[in-house]
């Protein structure tokens, strides 16, 4: 399987590529800055320089001809405003949706947020918390529509550095809850080789479930 990956440098992104590598998966990852590649290397995957806030479709088809699926695992980051949720959060996510049926790939996943649909969030969160919700809720919305995409969004929940336990609860709807970037990098692996989670969005939050059985 060959696998490319957009925001490649990404904490839970650098733990898929080595999970894909290690099991000798081809992989990729989209940066936007060419001094990360070292890293992306050092897991076993390819670095391919493209910045997504400023590339077509047709540029980032061109880097998708042979993948059999896409990860889109990027996001604006801590400290970013409001605006910059939109064009990488949403906008990102759309183009690399649009280079992927270009591309004739047809599996995404997509890394989304808990609680992206619950507009109940609206009142009490700054605004750039709630411009970074609305903006994985219009993304997802999008992939949903989609008739040339097996789309799967995962919806994780407070992300960790702690080491992975491999036990998660997967539901439509799992309540507030932490899960390690670890967990969460083995949930989007188990999704890529389960077909039968196409058309699925599920929230993931650390619980008592090996990740096989949770994702069913």
């Amino acid at each position: 399987m060959r696998v490319v990956i957009a925001g490649g440098h990404g904490k839970i992104a650098l733990l898929l590529e080595q999970l894909l590598a290690s099991r000798g998966d081809s992989v990729a990852g989209l940066i936007r800055n060419p001094t990360q590649a070292a890293d992306l290397e050092a897991v076993g995957a390819t670095a391919i320089v493209v910045d997504l806030e400023q590339a077509s479709a047709s540029d980032v088809a061109s880097q998708l001809r042979d993948a059999d699926a896409v990860v889109f695992a990027a996001g604006a980051g801590p400290g970013s405003g409001a605006a910059r949720k939109q064009t990488v959060d949403r906008d990102a996510a759309i183009l690399l949706a649009d280079a992927a049926e270009a591309a004739g790939v047809g599996r995404y996943v997509m890394v989304s947020a808990i609680s992206a649909d619950d507009r109940s969030l609206d009142a009490g969160y700054d605004p750039v918390f709630l411009a970074y919700i609305q903006a994985k809720s219009e993304a997802d919305a999008d992939m949903r529509a989609r008739t040339g995409l097996k789309t799967t969004i995962v919806r994780p929940g407070r992300l960790t550095d702690d080491p992975g336990t491999g036990l998660v609860r997967i539901a439509e709807t799992t309540g507030r809850g932490a899960i390690p970037r670890a967990d969460v990098a083995a949930v989007l692996l188990a999704v890529l080789d389960n077909p039968e989670s196409a058309a699925r969005t599920f929230e993931v939050i650390s619980g008592d479930t090996p990740v096989g059985a949770a994702l069913g």
